[in-house]
């Protein structure tokens, strides 16, 4: 009797904190499967402890993943990026491939960074179906945790998910049906949105505090503090002409808010970590168009969005994107619920022109905060590390 081995991949901040909460219920929940018995009544699956590895961040390493190195410190925004260190991936790849042939994983997991993974899984099923023989008998679940958004470009990637994929989780709720038109034989389940836990065990009674909180998040990569943290810092400049505004900028880690504290003005209170406990303080803020919108729109904070990227990706992208909007409260509100402002819109006088009028008009605060909550309606009850962790032993057991 062998423990089940469990390789997990991730590759940002994000994919990392999903990554560690998703091991914590996996433990659980292969510790509660009925062991299944065979005619002499051994079991064929055993209660011992699993074993997890792989490559991720901090969090997965808390959590007990046993980590090859560590990928959070290398995420990248835009094809210059991805240049710069295409050599580094290509290493890390190699080495993922290596490990994961040497110990055999019963399963392999991927985290989100989909650019990365979607590779990684080609290139192990066909080094798998090359070696296949009466020796060599491995063949992992593989499993993808969040969907690459396929449905808002190059959709023709559903096609790869659905050859090298066993098993799909996705946290949006319109994606599985979206894949059954497109990828039907991809398996895949809805397990709703983790952030929607974590939103419940932060959230408390808003706070009223006498001068009203702008909350700044320009996002958790390197790239995006140098395109965003200069447009919102001059933003705030000229918010603060018309309003007494307080602003408070929230960032993951000290090397990025170290980049941070290099751009704005001593006026902008940097901070690490807190994020809750600033948006419950906040009467609105300026985003980055990632997760943390959604962040955003749990907390009931009405949003300025903007993104800015680098001239080629932007070129390429604006060519493949096929949705009308990039911040998910508006995808699934089907709705400019937040202002959005990308690329060469994203100037500091728009932004602060949609700030002044969110701060003067307490009335459109209070619908935007009733639209958010039929957005986050949307995602699910608490519970996705849960649903996700029981469908993984599903997938492993069954």
């Amino acid at each position: 009797m062998v423990p089940e081995r469990i390789m997990l991949v991730a590759g940002e901040t994000s994919g990392d904190i999903l990554a560690a909460e998703l091991v914590q219920t996996l433990r659980v929940e292969l510790a509660r499967a009925e062991a299944d018995w065979s005619d002499n009544r051994q079991p064929l699956h055993t209660s011992l402890d699993p074993v997890f590895f792989g490559a991720g961040g901090p969090h997965m390493r808390a959590a007990g993943v046993e980590l090859a190195f560590d990928m959070t410190g290398h995420a990248v925004t835009g094809l210059s990026d991805v240049f710069k260190k295409l050599s580094f991936f290509r290493k890390r790849m190699t080495e993922l491939i290596r490990l994961a042939e040497q110990r055999q994983p019963h399963a392999i997991v991927c985290v989100d960074f989909s650019g990365f993974n979607l590779r990684l899984v080609c290139a192990l099923r066909r080094r798998m179906r090359r070696k296949q023989n009466a020796f060599f008998n491995w063949n992992p679940k593989i499993i993808q945790y969040v969907s690459p958004q396929v449905w808002a470009s190059r959709p023709g990637r559903a096609r790869r998910l659905e050859r090298d994929v066993d098993l799909l989780l996705s946290i949006l709720p319109f994606e599985k049906d979206w894949y059954a038109r497109h990828a039907p034989r991809l398996k895949v389940e809805f397990v709703g949105h983790p952030i929607v836990d974590r939103c419940a065990k932060s959230a408390t009674a808003k706070t009223r505090p006498e001068t009203e909180v702008v909350l700044l998040l320009p996002g958790s990569r390197a790239g995006e503090i140098r395109r965003h943290v200069p447009v919102m810092a001059e933003a705030a400049g000229l918010i603060v002409r018309k309003h007494s505004s307080k602003f408070r900028m929230v960032l993951p880690d000290e090397s990025l808010a170290g980049m941070a504290r290099q751009v704005v003005p001593g006026t902008i209170d940097v901070r690490v970590g807190g994020l809750a406990e600033a948006l419950n303080a906040a009467t609105m803020a300026i985003a980055s168009t990632g997760t943390v919108t959604l962040e955003c729109a749990c907390f009931g904070v009405p949003t300025v969005a903007l993104y800015k990227t680098s001239w080629s990706t932007y070129q390429i992208g604006k060519r493949l994107i096929r949705v009308e909007y990039l911040a998910m409260p508006n995808l699934l509100a089907k709705e400019p619920v937040f202002s959005e402002f990308i690329q060469n819109d994203a100037t500091p006088s728009n932004i602060a022109a949609a700030a002044i009028e969110l701060l003067e008009r307490p009335e459109r605060r209070k619908v935007i905060k009733q639209k958010l909550a039929g957005v986050i309606s949307q995602l699910g009850p608490p519970g996705a590390a849960q649903r996700a962790a029981r469908a993984i032993t599903r997938e492993l057991l069954g």
